[in-house]
């Protein structure tokens, strides 16, 4: 057969690809199910935005590191962050991949990459290039990885990083989930220019607009980005268009700033959707095999669940280690 040679994705990393997505959309509802009963406290849902960090991470190795915003259950699932682990990290059980002291937005797990979440817009941005720079002076080859919103373009330090980025042409990729609306500020109303991947131009590095709804081409243009990065020729700017599904957290209406016509355009682009499509097409796979897919997703997050209810919630004790101050 010839098609990964015509598309240039093979068959595992087609199925890995789709397997991650669909993990990641069955566990943010499961997600919401825990926040509706109280469980989990600050959810903010990645729905509809799977096939960004799946796309890229497709790419990255073990040494291969992360940085995510507020919404980064997706970001976690597609570096290889264990989904017990992140269950019980987000109902503050002590089993969690922070002892259940990072909660959702500041979830982490350092031995697979992913430096953390963060609640303050656009604060990760330096802290990649950090990461880089310590790459390139370890000579390690290792690129890192910082996703980020449209409202986080508003953010000066993201400039900063770029330029530091750009002049010490540091192996790092600048990744801006472009959801269209940063809480209720719709894109085109804040951003002058009305794009993110043009502004790259300015500090002499590739600026790249993507479909963020297809994680074909998310795949596609991550390669080359982070080939560029591993090489030593420098970071780029990816623009990847996406659509969140839901509000900006959980108790937020969408419909009071966006319509239900737009909404339908976007959802009628779902990624996951795309893909299932793109196996069947492709011969990698069958609905039948799909099935299974979505089966052991549900399984996984399920079990997920069960491992977090049962888990125990830190001890007293807990409150006072691995801070930067201690009061007595």
């Amino acid at each position: 057969m010839t098609n990964s040679k015509k598309t240039g994705i093979d068959k595992s990393t087609a199925l890995w690809m789709y397997q991650t997505m669909i993990t990641t959309r069955k566990f943010e509802a499961e997600c919401r199910r825990q926040a509706d009963q109280g469980k989990l406290r600050g959810m903010h849902s990645s729905i509809g935005q799977e096939a960004v960090p799946t796309g890229i991470c497709a790419h990255l190795k073990d040494g291969d590191q992360i940085l995510g915003t507020h919404r980064s259950h997706h970001h976690c699932i597609a570096k290889g962050v264990n989904l017990n682990e992140m269950m019980a990290e987000l109902l503050g059980k002590a089993t969690g991949t922070n002892k259940g002291k990072g909660g959702t937005m500041h979830i982490a797990d350092i031995n697979k990459g992913m430096l953390g979440a963060n609640g303050v817009v656009g604060s990760n941005i330096p802290v990649a290039v950090g990461a880089a720079l310590t790459a390139k002076l370890k000579k390690s080859q290792n690129v890192s990885v910082v996703f980020f919103g449209d409202g986080a373009v508003g953010q000066g330090v993201l400039y900063e990083s770029m330029n530091l980025a750009s002049i010490w042409k540091l192996p790092v990729v600048f990744v801006c989930e472009n959801n269209r609306y940063a809480e209720a500020t719709p894109f085109e109303y804040s951003m002058a220019g009305q794009s993110v991947a043009k502004r790259a131009t300015g500090f002499d590095m590739p600026g790249i607009n993507v479909d963020g709804q297809s994680v074909v081409e998310m795949y596609h243009a991550s390669k080359i980005a982070i080939q560029k990065a591993r090489s030593g020729e420098g970071p780029t700017l990816i623009e990847a268009m996406t659509y969140r599904y839901q509000g900006h957290f959980g108790a937020d209406p969408p419909l009071t700033y966006r319509t239900e016509e737009e909404e339908a355009l976007y959802k009628s682009k779902d990624c996951i959707r795309r893909m299932k499509s793109y196996l069947i097409d492709m011969g990698y796979s069958d609905e039948e095999k799909i099935l299974e897919m979505d089966e052991k997703a549900q399984i996984a997050v399920s079990e997920s669940v069960k491992f977090a209810d049962e888990s125990p919630f830190p001890n007293l004790e807990e409150l006072h280690t691995e801070v930067y101050v201690k009061y007595e």
